[in-house]
This record gives structure tokens, sequence and C-alpha cells, in this order.
């Protein structure tokens, strides 16, 4: 990825995914699509887009999806005690991540549920 591209964590059945994904056509940026369901990241990948987020795994995670209900996450604990664990369901079930998420090659990223965090990538 070039200082210029961008990287999308996307997902084309969610309406949020499709939309960054449109704006990011519209601006005519160049980009990576990476259907994270089809190509899930490792722990490791999750580590890196976390630091790039400055958040904590519970922060992206998708609490309300049935395989969290299945999982049990509500209940877990966001301590750094917890952290891998977090981070180890995220990679095993990558459909709990938060999406789109949206990677600069400057090391940035946001989760760009909002035109306000979209518009900061752009």
């Amino acid at each position: 990825m070039t200082s210029e591209q961008r990287e999308i964590w996307h997902n084309p059945r969610c309406s949020k995914s499709r939309a960054a994904k449109a704006a990011l056509d519209e601006a005519g940026v160049d980009y990576v699509e990476r259907r994270y369901l089809e190509q899930p990241p490792d722990a490791e990948e999750i580590r890196a887009i976390l630091g790039r987020l400055g958040l904590e795994p519970w922060d992206i995670t998708r609490t309300g999806e049935d395989e969290a209900k299945r999982l049990g996450v509500g209940g877990w604990t966001r301590t750094p005690a917890d952290r891998e664990r977090w981070i180890r369901a995220l990679a095993e079930h990558p459909r709990l991540i938060q999406r789109p998420i949206v990677v600069t090659g400057d090391g940035r990223a946001v989760v760009a549920r909002d035109e306000q965090s979209l518009r900061s990538v752009l």
C-alpha cells in the first residue's frame, strides 16, 4: 500500500460499508478492498489495526451479533488482561469486527461508520 492508497475492510452486505466504498469511489481515492469475511485478519493484523485506530478490541466488537451473544462477550470484562481474549474472538469470528475500517497509507485508520470519520481519511 502506497502513502496515497487506502485499504477498506469491507462487507458488501453492510450498508455502512457500501456507503464508505461509494464515497471512496466518488472521491477518486485509490484503495484496496479487503472483504474481511472472506479474508479474515489474524490476531497480529487485529493488534496492528487497533494500534492504528487507537482503540481496544472491545471498541470494535459488534456485541449485538448472534455470534457475540453465543460467545457471551457482553459479559466479558474489558481490562488489559482480557485484551487477548477479545482479539482471539475477533480473529476467529470476523463478523464481530465493526465495519467499515479504512486504513491510510500513512498509518491512520478509522471506523468509517459516519460521514465525519470517513471524511477524515479522504
